[in-house]
């Protein structure tokens, strides 16, 4: 990642990238976009979006984010359904940190209209 790019990974700036996400300005398109916009949210401390971005059903009360935990990338293992013609998504991924990474099988649902984050677990890989 570049001063310059987003710390999902994609080339865009920031602003024009997930934080148009962050800002309300627009909605995730596909369960992807959404995750990836879940993971600059980490990146940038911002648990506001990530709370508004989760499942009612499986939402906590609260999310403290470890403010000493610093991200250091993101990739994508794979993908399946998650476009505008499904209701349902997953998305498995890589997200680097100082000292580690995590790879999770993430779900994702609609709820009226917007993608939402369901679960995860922790494949072995």
């Amino acid at each position: 990642m570049t001063t310059r790019s987003c710390p999902c990974g994609l080339p865009e700036p920031y602003a024009a990238c997930c934080g148009r996400y962050h800002r309300g300005e627009a909605a995730a398109p596909t369960a992807e976009a959404l995750m990836r916009s879940r993971y600059s949210a980490f990146v940038q401390g911002d648990p506001g979006y990530l709370l508004r971005t989760w499942h009612p059903r499986t939402r906590p009360g609260r999310l403290d984010l470890d403010p000493g935990m610093r991200w250091t990338g993101l990739e994508i293992l794979a993908t399946s359904d998650g476009s505008a013609f499904h209701s349902t998504g997953t998305v498995t991924f890589r997200a680097s940190y100082r000292g580690g990474s995590l790879t999770e099988h993430s779900r994702f649902e609609r709820v009226d209209g917007a993608w939402v984050y369901v679960d995860g677990d922790f494949p072995d890989v």
